[in-house]
């Protein structure tokens, strides 16, 4: 606490550089694709690297930066968003169940994200930490079963090569999907989270995204 300027002290470094190391590196990997295929893949491995420091430390960081304090049941959040549509909201010093449950989705979305694109990577690159689970692995095992029996089906009168070249394909574009669907997703989650945040600062009267840079929030 400082009492001179009437603030407190309530994100810690790692959740704010984590932020923003997030915001940054998704937009790049967004907006390069395939054109940047290198700055493509290096952005989307600080994505992943810091959602797994994020996770770690929502277990074992600082007070507020931690799951057990912001994450809430479906109710209370379903609540608090008839109660911050009704300005009569309270005040949280840390994330709100809306924020806490905005934030679960945005790592979950991140988490899909940085999956499929490690193995999209590793089909058509045979590159990426997941290259040699790929190789070992028939491309087929990796698609939904469905698929694969549907494939096997259609495949019937096919050589071997042929089949294998079909599954091949199937399954890169299966990936391609997934990887780009969980992109656009999280597009989406990030123009509701901005679009809360906003809303938010504007009922509680609390600037939360200088908040995210210095860490510190009034008082009362």
């Amino acid at each position: 606490m400082d009492a001179a300027d009437n603030t407190i002290r309530v994100w810690d470094p790692i959740v704010r550089i984590g932020h923003w190391a997030l915001v940054l590196s998704f937009f790049v990997a967004y907006f390069t694709e395939d054109d940047f295929l290198t700055q493509h893949v290096w952005a989307g491995y600080v994505v992943g690297v810091v959602v797994c420091i994020r996770l770690v430390w929502g277990l074992i960081g600082s007070k507020h930066a931690r799951f057990s304090d912001f994450v809430q049941s479906p109710a209370k959040t379903i609540r608090h968003l008839g109660d911050l549509i009704g300005r009569r909201t309270k005040r949280y010093i840390g994330h709100n169940p809306a924020g806490g449950a905005m934030i679960v989705a945005l790592l979950i979305g991140l988490s899909g994200t940085v999956y499929s694109g490690l193995v999209l990577y590793a089909i058509e690159e045979n590159s990426g930490p997941l290259a040699g689970w790929v190789s070992d692995n028939s491309t087929s095992t990796s698609l939904p079963a469905i698929i694969s029996t549907a494939l096997a089906d259609e495949d019937d009168d096919d050589s071997d090569d042929e089949r294998e070249e079909h599954e091949d394909e199937a399954g890169e574009e299966f990936w391609e999907e997934v990887h780009e669907f969980f992109a656009n997703f999280m597009l989406l989650l990030i123009v509701l989270h901005v679009a809360g945040v906003l809303y938010s600062s504007y009922v509680e009267k609390e600037n939360l995204p200088k908040a995210m840079f210095t860490g510190r929030k009034r008082i009362d």
